[in-house]
């Protein structure tokens, strides 16, 4: 009797050592199962964090800083500004600031400019003419750059084989009208000319670009060209006078430094009696004949709203192609026309006064 019992108990107590061993793993494996179900719960709440991240698109900033550098003033490139400033204000509203200065024509203060943009790290720059745009050039690129009222950019530049995107942090817009065209009007209002000078600023690389390409097209017309360069306002007297009584007709291209001095052309070539076919409509209305011009305004315009796309994230500075002006229309002065007895067919369109 006292060995069955003494059995009996030592299983029970047997039984009772497997159960508390069994409920102590049993313990110790719920935890473990519980922290890796947490941390795939966390993971899978990380990376889902991750792609919302990802695919939601940047937050716009509270305010832009846009620096604007003006090579000179004159009717184009102020009308160019303007329009920048229009679009760009009529996307983001008081949201954009603009620092606008005006190197008064000259290169070097274009430089000083563009260094004080990124001193004071702007969100973007407005590289008005080619100057403007080659001292942003040297002076960043990082700080995106648009330019307006340039011609080429790829001779602006220093870009052989230029196919129409910078690639970089600089794009922008163009000022340049059928060169071809500009000859043949110069042939449809003038057809017993002979000699044609050429008139520009050999600082201004895209000036030389239009005249080598107008002469071009001049000589497959007919025409003498002759060059009259001058390197800056202070000769640029001399050069006109030259240029009135060596020429039968004079072409201007988009020439800064021609078109800030216009009134200096015009009292020279008018009493010479010398006609001048103009680039742009701003140097027409002051000293020229006619044009086949565009609307520097609208220029502007569409550089403000290749803007507007790069500060909000829209778009990449370094993927947008160079814009050009949709439109050109003949244009002629009046008053000018008048004063030399130039007759002008019909298909042109008044400038006004």
């Amino acid at each position: 009797m006292k060995k069955k019992t003494l059995s009996i108990v030592m299983a029970g107590v047997m039984a009772l050592s497997m159960t508390a061993c069994g409920s102590k793993e049993a313990e110790t494996a719920a935890p473990t199962e519980a922290a890796a179900e947490t941390t795939a719960a966390e993971t899978k709440a990380a990376d889902e964090a991750a792609a919302d991240k990802t695919e939601a698109p940047a937050e716009a900033a509270e305010s832009y800083t846009v620096g604007i550098c003006q090579l000179v003033q004159h009717e184009a490139l102020d009308a160019a500004t303007q329009g920048f400033k229009d679009a760009l204000t009529e996307a983001l509203g008081d949201k954009v600031t603009f620092d606008e200065q005006n190197a008064q024509g000259d290169s070097n203060t274009c430089s000083t400019i563009m260094n004080s943009f990124v001193s004071a790290d702007v969100d973007l720059i407005l590289a008005n003419a080619t100057p403007a745009l080659q001292a942003a050039q040297a002076a960043t690129n990082e700080i995106p750059v648009l330019g307006t009222s340039v011609t080429e950019y790829g001779v602006a530049l220093g870009i052989d084989g230029f196919t129409g995107t910078v690639g970089s942090n600089i794009s922008g817009t163009s000022d340049l009208a059928p060169l071809d065209e500009q000859a043949a009007m110069l042939k449809e209002l003038f057809p017993d000319a002979k000699k044609v000078g050429l008139l520009y600023c050999s600082a201004e690389a895209n000036s030389q670009y239009q005249v080598d390409t107008v002469k071009a097209a001049l000589e497959e017309l007919g025409y003498t060209c002759e060059y009259y360069a001058f390197s800056d306002s202070n000769d640029l007297s001399t050069i006109v006078t030259k240029a009135a009584s060596e020429s039968d007709v004079i072409y201007a291209p988009t020439d800064n430094t021609v078109a800030a001095n216009t009134e200096i052309v015009n009292n020279i070539c008018q009493p010479a009696g010398v006609p001048i076919i103009a680039g742009e409509e701003g140097i027409c209305k002051g000293c020229g004949v006619a044009t086949l011009s565009i609307s520097y305004y609208d220029l502007g315009v569409g550089t403000g709203k290749m803007a507007a796309k790069i500060l909000t994230g829209e778009a990449d500075v370094a993927q947008m192609p160079i814009e050009y002006a949709p439109q050109f229309t003949k244009k002629y002065n009046k008053t000018i026309c008048d004063a030399l007895g130039v007759t002008i067919p019909e298909g042109y369109e008044a400038i006004a006064e």
